[in-house]
């Protein structure tokens, strides 16, 4: 029983002070590579945590993407957090966050706010053609420097895949001088963006839009229209963040442009 005793206040020991030397984060404990998670606040996840990241399932080569990473539950204090991918390189966006043996970490713990605590971070996207993962982990404590009713738990693996830039028809060699395609305002957007476009006789004009796999998400003009300028608004509602394109055709004019959703 003494033996029991013993090794359980080393064993506590050894937690307290992990705890305070990992003050400004902690990294290698996610499971991409079988971390054991926020050992120094407990010894076990509890489901009472959640953490989730926020941000486009979908991303083009060698571009940076934007994300936030979320954590509810438990003393709801303070947090910290740890994430890792597998490919692409993560970024900090603030001095909240700093990258330690390329991972992203806290640089010391985040105060809660209605009952959440959040973080913005980047993520570059690698040069080749692959399906990556974020892993994620993160703590909530009760901020009195004592981790014994501290919790955490790993988040939900998040898949991003990443594709070539697609080809954008920008000239087929037919555009009159009075017809054009002008890029989406505001770009980013967050839910509305407004598309404008010019024609220079009466056509029947199809105004789309299309994800980065090329499936049709909204129909914005299907019509006959006179010559003159025009804007139409897009609302993506039910969408998730990522990249869209709106693509212009008429009888004889064809283009494209790019637009960002960022929620």
């Amino acid at each position: 029983m003494k033996i029991n005793f013993v090794l359980f206040s080393i064993f506590l020991s050894i937690i307290i002070y992990a705890s305070i030397n990992h003050h400004d984060g902690q990294t290698g404990t996610t499971l991409r590579d079988g971390g054991l998670g926020c050992v120094c606040h407990d010894i076990t996840p509890t489901d009472s945590v959640h953490v989730w990241i926020e941000g486009p399932d979908s991303v083009i080569i060698n571009s940076t993407n934007q994300y936030k990473l979320f954590i509810t539950g438990g003393p709801a204090v303070a947090g910290g957090f740890d994430l890792a991918s597998y490919f692409g390189v993560l970024n900090s966006t603030d001095t909240l966050t700093h990258i330690i043996s390329g991972e992203l970490t806290h640089t010391q713990p985040n105060l809660f706010s209605d009952d959440t605590v959040r973080w913005n971070f980047l993520y570059i996207a690698p040069d080749t053609l692959v399906t990556d993962t974020l892993y994620s982990v993160g703590n909530s404590v009760n901020g009195n420097g004592n981790p014994t009713f501290d919790q955490w738990n790993f988040g939900e693996n998040f898949v991003i895949k990443v594709y070539d830039n697609p080809v954008i028809v920008e000239d087929n060699g037919l555009q009159p001088n009075d017809f054009d395609l002008y890029q989406n305002y505001p770009n980013p957007f967050n839910p509305t963006t407004t598309l404008q476009y010019a024609i220079g006789s009466t056509q029947f004009i199809k105004l789309k839009v299309y994800d980065v796999l090329g499936n049709e998400v909204a129909t914005l003009v299907n019509e006959n229209k006179i010559a003159g300028e025009y804007q139409v608004e897009f609302l993506a509602k039910g969408l998730t963040s990522g990249i869209y394109f709106y693509r212009l055709e008429t009888e004889n004019f064809v283009a494209s442009k790019k637009m960002i959703l960022l929620k």
